[in-house]
C-alpha cells in the first residue's frame, strides 16, 4: 500500500470513528457528498482540502501520519497459486467472494447450500491463504486492500470471463436496475488515455459505494456486477473486409 493510500485509509478510519459521514464532511468543507466520495476514491487531495478535513477531525498532520503508520499491510492481489486453490472449490470461491462483499457468515449459511461447518472450514482455508483473518465467532477481517483485484488473466478472472460469456450476457438488459451501452467510436491516443482513466475512476467509485453500503442489512442489498472494458477492436466481420 502506498503512503498516500495509507493516509487516505487513516482519514476514513478517523471519520468513521467519529461518526462523520461523507455528507456531513461535505457540509463542513463546502463540497457535495458525491464530490467527497470522488475525492476519497481518487485519493486526490489538495493541501488546502487536507487541512480542512483535518480541521473537522480536530487533528494535525503529525497525528494523521501516526494513525496511518498503524494501518495493516494489505494485499492488492493474490498469487496465481492462491487463486488456483480458491477456484478449485466452488464453495470456497462463494465464501471468498461473499467475504469480499462483507456478507456475514450467518447470511452465507442462510442463503446458500453451505453448512455452518463448511463455511467455517472455508474461512479457515482463506485465513491460511492470507485472504482474511478469522476472528472469534466466525467474524472476519479482510486482509485485502480496497484496490484489491483478481490477477489479470488469472484463474478467477478466467472463470468469471467464461461465466460472463454464457450467463452474464444472456439478457436483454432492459429490466429494472439493468443497463447496457455499446458505443464504438474513433479516438485519438490522448482521448483514449483519458477514457481509460475515467473508467478506472468509475470502478473505484463503484467499489467505494460498495464499502458505504456494506453495513446495511443483507435484505437491503443485492448483487450488482459491472463490466468495464475498452480496447482497440472491430468485429471479425469488419476485419474480413479490410484491405
Amino acid at each position: 500500500m502506498s503512503n498516500v493510500s495509507r493516509l487516505v485509509e487513516a482519514l476514513k478510519r478517523q471519520l468513521k470513528a467519529r461518526g462523520i459521514t461523507y455528507a456531513a464532511l461535505g457540509q463542513e468543507i463546502g463540497l457535495s457528498e458525491p464530490s467527497i466520495k470522488r475525492m476519497f476514491a481518487a485519493r486526490n487531495f489538495t493541501l488546502e482540502r487536507l487541512e480542512q478535513v483535518l480541521a473537522v477531525l480536530d487533528m494535525d498532520f503529525a497525528e494523521l501520519a501516526q494513525a496511518s503508520a498503524d494501518t495493516p499491510q494489505l494485499i492488492s492481489q493474490l498469487t496465481y497459486a492462491q487463486e488456483k486453490e480458491i477456484i478449485s472449490d466452488t464453495k470456497l470461491l462463494v465464501v471468498a467472494v461473499l467475504a469480499l462483499n462483507q456478507v456475514p457468515i450467518e447470511e452465507v449459511v442462510a442463503n446458500y447450500k453451505i453448512s455452518a461447518a463448511e463455511a467455517t472450514a472455508c474461512l479457515l482455508r482463506l485465513d491460511k491463504i492470507g485472504f482474511l483473518m478469522l476472528k472469534p465467532n466466525n467474524k472476519v477481517k479482510l486482509l485485502v486492500s480496497r484496490t484489491f483485484s483478481w490477477l489479470p488473466n488469472g484463474p478467477i478472472q478466467a472463470f468469471f470471463r467464461e461465466e460472463a460469456y454464457g450467463d452474464y450476457f444472456d439478457s436483454r438488459f432492459d429490466g429494472h436496475h439493468e443497463v447496457q451501452r455499446l458505443v464504438s467510436v474513433m479516438l485519438s491516443q490522448q482521448s483514449t488515455r483519458a477514457l481509460l482513466e475515467r473508467l478506472k475512476q468509475v470502478a473505484d467509485e463503484f467499489s467505494l459505494q460498495h464499502q458505504d453500503d456494506a453495513r446495511l442489512p443483507w435484505e437491503q442489498r443485492r448483487a450488482v456486477t459491472i463490466m468495464l472494458a475498452a480496447r482497440p477492436w472491430i468485429p471479425k466481420a469488419f476485419r474480413a473486409l479490410q484491405r
